[in-house]
């Protein structure tokens, strides 16, 4: 039975694309937290995570408080804002990864992570991207085996990437996407009466004509590829100014 769980990350770890009906985002960890507690009665859960950070940020300016929490299960997720900077150098972040890993485990925390999908099917200007995402992926498979933690290969499975469980920024899980996380985390977890059901993919979709998947390609670059190029050409991030949404650990309110 775990006491107190705390994850660390970035934006998918805080909870975006998957609104919470009050102003602010749930996402595959809140989902996992009310998981876990509903399968043990209870359970306590913080989440230091920050939109934008890269690994080394999330091992500076998260890492420490999430020790000092100490926590007994953890989820440390991290790498695809390296991916997507000039800068990207897989073997820095598994370093990053390793040693939060190590940290966490060392403490006598269950840990968990996970792979990341191919971009290319959801958003097809990555695909220039889709060699640093393997590298990334191939560095978190090695690096889990050797520190204790579990990790969940949602990089093996196809259906991580279909369109229709990201959001429309294609950065983004939408609900859908995080429900199918918690649900993969809660299994590998073990906790009682979940599946596999989350590896299985979901029903052939329409085929659409040229003209809407041209259409959707240029509405995505206007709305969301243009203004994230701007933001970061101004050296600005996403998560500037913001702080972690659940810094102190609560308990799950079980509904």
């Amino acid at each position: 039975m775990w006491q107190r769980y705390v994850a660390i990350g970035d934006s998918t770890t805080e909870g975006l694309d998957d609104p919470d009906d009050n102003g602010g985002y749930r996402g595959w960890a809140d989902r996992f937290a009310l998981a876990v507690a509903r399968a043990q009665g209870g359970l306590e859960y913080a989440n230091l995570a920050i939109r934008g950070r890269t690994t080394a940020r999330i091992r500076a300016e998260q890492l420490q408080p999430a020790l000092d929490l100490a926590p007994d299960l953890a989820t440390v997720v991290a790498g695809m804002n390296d991916v997507l900077r000039p800068s990207f150098d897989a073997d820095a972040v598994a370093r990053d990864v390793r040693e939060m890993q190590r940290a966490l485990v060392g403490q006598g925390a269950t840990v968990l992570t996970f792979t990341m999908p191919d971009p290319v099917p959801v958003m097809p200007l990555a695909r220039p991207l889709r060699g640093r995402l393997l590298a990334l992926n191939a560095a978190l498979r090695e690096v889990t085996e050797r520190t204790g933690a579990t990790l969940v290969d949602f990089g093996a499975y196809p259906v991580a990437s279909d369109p229709r469980l990201w959001s429309d920024d294609r950065l983004h899980a939408n609900s859908a996407g995080h429900e199918r996380i918690a649900a993969a985390l809660a299994y590998t977890a073990g906790l009682p009466g979940t599946d596999d059901s989350w590896t299985r993919p979901l029903p052939p979709a329409p085929r659409r004509r040229r003209g809407e998947v041209l259409g959707a390609e240029l509405a995505w670059t206007r709305r969301h590829l243009l203004p994230w190029v701007a933001r970061h050409l101004r050296g600005r991030s996403s998560g500037d100014d913001r702080v972690a949404k659940r810094p102190v650990p609560l308990p799950v309110e079980l509904d």
